[in-house]
């Protein structure tokens, strides 16, 4: 099976799975867990920042951004179908309070976009606390913001007097797209999320960086959250091995989801090409649009290829660590073979 729903799919590998079993580790919730303590140092030390903390998820990571940098009644400005918004089953309104005022993705976080629907904390309105940027942007076919974009948004963002927030999920991806590092592509930011179970192929984990003080009170709404671990050394060791030896092979992956693009842009429906959409510059994410998208997944899947329906017949591919180029090749060929059915 060529599984391409999500980065999120992958197994350990079976090196990763050996970093796991040796795993020096404590009770986490007492700090005594070296090899969390040593993750959240390192992830801190690239993303530029003074302190991490580890979360199970990076919903919750998101979260705990939301919940330290705001008060009920605030407001929240972000992108169209980010993440935060969109898929975390509304927590922010559930646990934190907050609206949210949503940018058109076509806007792109202008500085035009942003200071136009920035609320004041006027007696009717909910006053605008934080902005949050999505980099990768899932729904925006993964694209990423580079180093000079990332900055003009913490600049505006400051300068109406914002804290800022960036869902950095995949960042490892957005800095093997543009060539900026994750630390300059994290700075300004009051708090960076970072995901190690999507590109890096570990089971579990993400982490939230930022100052000292704000991570000392992240981890106090961890807590309260659910989100203490004991013995979680042995996710930290996955996760250690991702950011180690993983990262360096991300530009593989946006290769073969550029290879996947390619492929598809080739093909006629009806007399007229498909409609294609990578990111530019390519990151690990293919959209591309059938005319019945239900349909073609599970048209696919009998061909042995899993892809996810996103809605209006626009299908998700996302390449990954499991995916190879022979795989790039089998699903292309596939994909043919079902529109020829079609």
């Amino acid at each position: 099976m060529i599984d391409l729903r999500s980065d999120t799919v992958t197994t350990p590998t079976p090196d990763m799975l050996k970093a796991m079993t040796a795993a020096e580790v404590g009770d986490d919730v007492y700090s005594e867990d070296p090899s969390i303590n040593r993750l959240e140092e390192e992830v801190a030390g690239i993303l530029g920042k003074e302190a991490a903390v580890f979360t199970p998820s990076g919903s919750m990571a998101n979260q705990i951004a939301i919940r330290l940098h705001t008060h009920p009644g605030d407001s929240v400005l972000c992108e169209e179908g980010s993440h935060t918004f969109a898929y975390e089953a509304g927590a922010g309104a559930a646990l934190s309070g907050v609206q949210f005022d949503i940018i058109p993705f076509q806007e792109k976080l202008s500085d035009a976009a942003i200071t136009s629907r920035f609320r004041a904390d006027g007696l009717h309105e909910s006053p605008s606390a934080l902005i949050l940027v999505e980099n990768t942007h899932n729904r925006g076919r993964g694209r990423a913001l580079g180093c000079r974009e990332a900055q003009r948004i913490v600049t505006t963002a400051r300068g109406l007097g914002l804290k800022t927030h960036c869902d950095g999920a995949r960042l490892w991806n957005a800095a093997a797209a543009t060539g900026d590092s994750e630390r300059d592509l994290a700075a300004g930011f009051d708090t960076v999320a970072v995901c190690f179970s999507k590109g890096l192929g570990a089971p579990v984990g993400s982490a939230l960086a930022g100052g000292r003080d704000a991570i000392a009170h992240a981890r106090k709404i961890r807590k309260r959250l659910g989100g203490g671990m004991r013995q979680a050394g042995f996710l930290a060791a996955a996760a250690l091995y991702g950011v180690r030896q993983h990262r360096r092979r991300l530009p593989e992956d946006h290769r073969h989801a550029a290879a996947l693009a390619h492929g598809l842009e080739e093909f006629m429906h009806n007399g007229r090409p498909l409609e294609v959409e990578i990111a530019d510059p390519a990151t690990n994410m293919v959209y591309w649009r059938a005319p019945d998208g239900p349909a073609m997944v599970e048209a696919l899947r009998g061909k042995g290829v899993l892809m996810n329906h996103v809605g209006n017949g626009w299908l998700r591919a996302v390449t990954h660590l499991q995916i190879s180029a022979a795989d790039i090749h089998n699903a292309i060929e596939r994909i043919r073979e079902v529109l020829r059915e079609a």
